[in-house]
């Protein structure tokens, strides 16, 4: 069996193919997303039928003269656009970076704030319903607009000719969710004056969204429903769930590890992942993103200075490896962006002094302020695990491409490190997921065992 993955990221587009047969991924194509619209100073747009369009190339790379049994999609969380009732585009894409959800609305409170006040529902700027929200009170949704989804929502949608639906990993990623029902709180939306018929219905199985009935794919190829790529690249990343801690860098970061328990907490957030099982999530907005911040402001230093600005990132390893003293090391917070929390915050170096304030010391500091933030959060919410894990996985470019970072993780974390089998995590994932809702798999943890293995 042969399954097409497709995973729409914030900055690349990749496609897939895997094989179940040979447990190996026969052919990859990764595109840039070359998609970003201009628009106010505190918005974060994409072009939706641009986006597309990359998708059918990395697609069409992939899948020439390869058969495919079913097809698998996942993509960047929490962004909105808004379809007419032909399901076609309306608007742009509002990724997960929009920052409108931060403008100030009612009695010195933002959006996002009133928003938490208001439902007592975490609301964060950039979750699809913040922005939703903010549209809507400034008049901003388009006219012909019936519903609004996820673009790999839209995508699956466009695939098999049906209206979308989305994933509860994605409806969790929108806001206005209730963990414990599974599905979106109607008292909430109601009291802001949200339309619930907006709203894509949630499926909370691992099920399919229909078969390809489109113009770039053969007919009658099962399609799973699309689901978030914070949970796809935990599905295609971790072999035994039960036992792992999954962290991510890409441009933002992440921690994850399974739980069942859904409580109240001090930081991150509970998703729901497959049928009853849930991730706790510890996001930080910088991630790779503080990494590419420190090299743009050395960039700026070699123009001044009249030094090269070539293969900056590998230059910037070398100088974080060659550090021997750990006893007087610079602390760099990389919170450059704030957090969903407060947005507000901002970043810092502390302990600087004579010997330290170096280039090296301030890129070392980096790459561990990365790391320890989110250590911290697992460290915080250790409780919703039933065991304490022994391995810890890398996902994403940012860890994948750096050793020094994979060493920084393995020491503060404490366990045993792995890199996934294969590359492309949340592609894969979505694959998983797809494998088991065509029902070639019985359940998740039997296709990751033989897929991820």
């Amino acid at each position: 069996m042969n399954i097409l993955g497709i995973d729409i990221g914030t900055t690349t587009v990749t496609a897939l193919v895997l094989s179940t047969d040979k447990s190996e991924i026969l052919k990859s194509c990764t595109l840039k997303n070359d998609s970003f619209i201009n628009g106010r100073d505190f918005e974060k747009l994409q072009d939706p039928n641009l986006i597309i369009e990359t998708v059918k190339s990395a697609v069409k790379n992939v899948t020439d003269s390869i058969n495919i049994d079913a097809i698998g999609i996942t993509g960047q969380m929490h962004g909105i656009l808004y379809l007419d009732k032909d399901n076609n585009p309306c608007s742009p894409l509002m990724i997960w970076q929009d920052e409108r959800g931060n403008k100030v609305y009612k009695d010195g409170l933002s959006y996002a704030e009133y928003l938490t006040k208001e439902t007592g529902l975490k609301s964060a700027s950039g979750f699809g319903l913040t922005t939703h929200f903010y549209n809507l009170i400034n008049g901003e949704i388009p006219e012909n607009a019936v519903l609004l989804c996820t673009i790999h929502d839209y995508l699956a949608s466009l695939l098999t000719g049906t209206k979308p639906v989305t994933h509860s990993s994605d409806g969790a990623s929108l806001g206005f969710y209730n963990l414990k029902q599974n599905c979106f709180d109607e008292m909430a939306l109601e009291k802001v004056g949200i339309d619930k018929s907006f709203l894509p219905k949630v499926i909370k199985s691992t099920a399919l969204a229909g078969k390809t009935n489109c113009d770039f794919l053969p007919s009658d190829i099962p399609v799973a429903v699309a689901i978030g790529d914070n949970q796809g690249s935990f599905l295609g990343s971790v072999a035994d769930a039960e036992n792992s801690v999954l962290v991510n860098v890409g441009t933002g970061s992440q921690v994850s590890f399974v739980t069942e328990k859904v409580q109240e907490l001090s930081c991150g957030e509970i998703r729901p992942l497959t049928d009853d099982k849930y991730i706790f999530v510890g996001a930080s907005l910088c991630g790779g993103r503080a990494y590419a911040i420190l090299k743009a402001f050395f960039e700026k230093c070699a123009e001044m200075l009249g030094g090269t600005k070539e293969n900056l990132f590998s230059i910037m390893d070398k100088k974080a490896e060659s550090i021997c003293d750990f006893s007087d090391l610079l602390t760099v917070n990389c919170q450059f962006c704030g957090t969903r929390e407060n947005p507000k915050l901002r970043g810092n170096i502390e302990n600087i002094g004579i010997e330290n304030f170096t280039p090296e010391n301030i890129i070392f500091g980096t790459l561990k302020g990365v790391s320890k933030e989110l250590f911290d959060m697992y460290e915080s919410e250790k409780s919703l695990l039933n065991s304490t894990p022994t391995t810890l996985v890398y996902s994403g470019n940012g860890l994948r491409k750096s050793e020094i970072w994979r060493r920084i993780f393995t020491e503060d974390f404490r366990m045993t490190a792995t890199l996934p089998k294969h590359s492309e995590e949340a592609a894969t994932g979505a694959c998983v997921f797809a494998s088991v809702a065509s029902g070639f798999f019985k359940d998740i943890k039997s296709a990751q065992n033989a897929l991820l293995r």
